[in-house]
């Protein structure tokens, strides 16, 4: 009998195929007590460096398939498995408990995973998930239990498990494995970002597919709307196996606007560009045919390590996106560290509310060494492609002045010391904080472009955490308030004869972009998949008719309605 489980659409996409159900072994011991402590702590060492090989492994396999980004979540784990607290504490239970090593690692993870999942702070839960993933592995390794390795799989499939690790999505070949659904996880887990990545359809969130699905069941993961379909019936087989035919041929279609421009039907050219974090994203960039990079985060050349990177670190990798892009335009975000983005090796105060904290600009300013390295670093860059440079969570004029009056203290020491500079450096800022859109107007007069950061902004306009499932509800790109925020920093930086850019989500959205387009939105910036699917939208809209879809999307009074209003009128 056909089955349909409801979930959260996390990576787009039609899969159909045989279950493989990614079963957790049996990782059960029990406890013993012990007679020489010594030799238990030379176990543990053991199981930790056998531990510690795998990671290696599967981390080359993430840099080489998936890029430096993704890479990055096992330098965490490796981070994790020499962690001196965590191993100390674990060797103290050894000794003082004469415990075995099974016991003591499960006891001593238990507990910083329960204390970092109490903590309301995204990042710390993740940290708590990386305890989880990287202890499992080390257990394995002393009880001599060998993990499940999705490396392995042979033959097409569809996974269908209680959660994915970031170990085990990084395993999965794209070539057998043509989508997966999962119990519990949501949009913005490793999994889902990791999927989107590889472009596998997923979907997420189920509660229940491991325990309704069985080895070899045939399975329709339907990415497109959160569905996932089990034993079909013939007629919905043929549906589905229709509209992954439709939709195959549909990316095929995108595929050929690879080095097209991007122009509505009666002329208006825009600028696709897409959002990197790491040189290693350049090549899908490249292949999706964008025209620029609309937002380089920088903040994981921070992120996964013990300290900070040196100027030169900074350097190279800020040359190497530059001379990839060969001319195209890169916008750098300096350092957003803050909110679910924290720097162990900073030890900054823990806060109520980080997204509204230390973060940022506002750390930036305070920490002025660590800026100065970045700005010198891309200064020097400069020289090697288009760079244009944007300051985040900018909240007061004063804030954009001192962060551009330090980097042309930087570029006038450096050139004063020989050192050339570009002279042609566009400084900006990404509008995320409600009063710089509502006082884009004096901005425009001293900025040179604006890039509007629409998942903050939409949060900040709501008062919803984007975090918080209880209060998602509230996170409405297509609200007019937030439609009208837009329209302000469009039209001021338009009026001062500047460019306004977007690189959020919203950018990307099929929904939303017939609207930014009557809005003169001049950049779209987004995930690098998106781009041609977004550039055959664009070619198929009439600008001048999208002003006025535009207009009437500013009077409505809900998200709901301006939805609909688009559907209705153009998709």
């Amino acid at each position: 009998m056909s089955t349909i489980l409801k979930g959260i659409a996390a990576s787009s996409g039609i899969a159909i195929g045989k279950a493989y159900r990614l079963v957790e072994p049996d990782l059960s011991f029990r406890k013993t007590a012990i007679s020489n402590a010594a030799e238990e702590i030379s176990r543990l060492h053991l199981a930790i460096n056998s531990a510690k090989a795998d990671l290696e492994v599967i981390r080359g396999k993430a840099l080489a398939d998936l890029g430096g980004d993704k890479a990055a979540i096992f330098d965490a784990h490796l981070l994790v498995l020499s962690d001196p607290e965590l191993l100390i504490s674990i060797e103290e239970k050894i000794k003082s408990d004469m415990s075995d090593a099974e016991s003591a690692l499960k006891e001593t993870t238990d507990m910083f995973v329960s204390m970092f999942e109490q903590l309301d702070n995204e990042y710390m839960k993740e940290r708590a998930a990386d305890i989880k993933d990287v202890s499992k592995r080390v257990m394995a390794h002393l009880l001599g239990v060998k993990l499940p390795n999705p490396g392995l799989i042979a033959e097409e499939v569809v996974i269908i498990a209680e959660d994915l690790t970031p170990s085990d999505t990084a395993q999965l070949n794209k070539q057998f494995v043509k989508g997966f659904a999962t119990n519990i996880g949501g949009r913005t887990s490793h999994s889902a970002i990791m999927a989107r990545s590889m472009e596998i359809p997923a979907v997420v969130g189920t509660k229940n597919a491991s325990d309704q699905i069985e080895n070899g069941d045939i399975v329709i993961i339907d990415g497109l709307h959160g569905e996932v379909h089990i034993n079909p019936t013939p007629e919905v087989l043929k549906k589905y196996e229709d509209d992954l035919r439709n939709f195959e041929l549909q990316k095929s279609e995108w595929a050929l606007l690879k080095d097209e421009s991007t122009e509505s039907l009666d002329g208006k050219r825009v600028e696709l560009a897409a959002n990197i974090g790491s040189p290693d994203d350049i090549e899908k960039v490249l292949t999706n045919g964008g025209e620029g990079v609309g937002l380089y985060r920088t903040e994981f050349l921070y992120m996964e390590r013990n300290q900070l990177p040196s100027e030169e670190e900074q350097f190279e990798a800020y040359k190497t996106v530059l001379e990839k892009m060969d001319g195209r335009p890169v916008v750098v975000r300096t350092l957003d560290i803050g909110g679910d983005k924290q720097l162990p090796y900073l030890s900054l105060p823990s806060e109520m509310n980080p997204f509204l904290g230390f973060r940022a600009i506002r750390l930036c300013l305070d920490e002025q060494d660590i800026f100065r390295t970045q700005l010198r670093a891309l200064l020097r860059a400069s020289l090697f492609g288009n760079l244009k440079i944007m300051f985040p969570m900018i909240a007061t004029l004063d804030e954009f002045r001192s962060a551009k009056a330090l980097l042309l203290e930087e570029k006038k020491a450096l050139v004063e010391s020989g050192i050339l500079v570009a002279d042609n450096i566009e400084v900006g800022i990404m509008v995320e904080i409600p009063s710089t859109a509502v006082l884009a107007d004096q901005f425009a007069k001293e900025v040179d472009f604006f890039s509007i950061g629409t998942n903050d902004l939409i949060q900040y306009t709501m008062a919803a955490d984007r975090m918080n499932e209880r209060v998602s509800y509230l996170y409405q790109p297509y609200h007019p308030a937030i439609l009208r925020l837009v329209k302000m920093v469009i039209d001021a930086a338009h009026n001062e004869g500047k460019w306004a850019g977007m690189c959020g989500e919203m950018a990307g959205d099929e929904i939303a972009i017939p609207i930014l387009l009557g809005l003169e939105l001049d950049e779209f910036s987004m995930s690098a998949s998106s781009i041609l699917k977004a550039r055959s939208l664009i070619k198929k809209l009439n600008q001048t008719e999208m002003r006025q879809l535009a207009e009437e999307a500013l009077s409505l009074q809900t998200a709901n309605e301006v939805m609909e209003l688009v559907k209705n009128k153009i998709l």
